[in-house]
């Protein structure tokens, strides 16, 4: 069985090779990328490295060629991503790949304002129009992204602004989800499924925001606001407004237009959604936020300049 995993040159693609790695061989890896130089570590290994770009459709047979099983890591550009997931399921239902594992989000659903939702709706129903098998992984929100980036600004600021009034997230380790996808893509029977892969916890950012200040020791003012004040906060950031390849501002390395729907769809509920199938799926709980802010304590401490 050969496994092709796209973006393997990402955070995400580099952890799916690496618990991969843990169950095959290099030689059986056939990995995606725009920017071969990046793997050359895993080329060494004897992994198949080859460019392909979602932008280039033209790219992807030959990058698809020999793969059994395909890891499809969504792309980067949220709000845009349809055509390009597109054309890297019509080039591996063309190269002959049988199953197709693809990193989808909580909260498909008529009415979800979040425009990650418009990029990944429409991707699952490609995959099942494929003749592929099919896996969708529907992860919720990345607790790296609360634990990293959204704490610590908050912290060094001394205020935590949100327009997601009393809703609920069950934020997940971005760790757990690759281990569920390597799971799949090394497991049988995960054929036609839908998996919701969250933590263990409903929480508000409310709550988020007063578990970050009892971690690091600093106060923070949790500050209601309506979308329009988010806007006016990212736009005084320098955050673009659409997505921009590879920009990071403020160690936040998202376009404001999916942080803001974001939370328009936390605040009415689409992504109060929390599953076993971490578990289900791995055989181990899924890691907490307490327990990832507190494993990460000496570097919120330090946004908060305390020693």
């Amino acid at each position: 069985m050969k496994i092709i995993v796209t973006g393997a040159s990402g955070q995400y693609g580099r952890l799916a090779v690496a618990g991969l790695l843990a169950h095959m061989p290099a030689e059986d890896l056939i990995l995606l990328t725009r920017s071969p130089d990046k793997l050359a570590d895993l080329a060494a290994q004897g992994a198949q490295v080859r460019r392909g770009d979602f932008d280039e459709p033209e790219s992807l047979a030959t990058a698809f060629a020999g793969g059994t099983r395909m890891l499809l890591i969504s792309a980067t550009r949220v709000g845009t991503r349809v055509g390009q997931h597109k054309a890297a399921i019509d080039a591996a239902a063309a190269a002959g790949v049988r199953h197709i594992v693809y990193t989808s989000v909580v909260g498909i659903g008529p009415g979800n304002p979040a425009i990650v939702v418009r990029d990944h709706g429409p991707t699952e129903d490609a995959m099942r129009a494929s003749g592929m098998a099919w896996t969708a992984l529907r992860d919720s929100q990345y607790a790296d992204a609360v634990v990293h980036a959204m704490a610590p600004n908050a912290i060094a600021s001394g205020r935590w602004l949100s327009s997601s009034g009393d809703g609920r997230i069950a934020v997940v380790a971005r760790d757990d989800c690759v281990a569920c996808a390597v799971a799949v893509l090394t497991g049988a029977g995960h054929e036609n499924r839908i998996y919701d892969i969250t933590g263990p916890d409903l929480l508000t950012y409310r709550q988020c925001a007063a578990m970050a200040s009892e971690v690091s020791g600093a106060p923070i003012d949790y500050v209601a606001t309506d979308d329009d004040g988010m806007y006016a906060m990212f736009d005084a950031l320098g955050i673009p407004r659409e997505p921009v390849d590879d920009q990071i501002v403020a160690g936040i390395p998202w376009n404001s237009d999916d942080m803001v729907t974001f939370e328009a769809a936390v605040r009415e509920g689409f992504f109060d959604v929390v599953s076993g199938d971490v578990e289900r799926l791995t055989g181990d709980r899924p890691q907490s936020l307490r327990a990832m802010m507190e494993a990460n304590a000496v570097a919120l401490r330090a946004a908060a300049g305390t020693p």
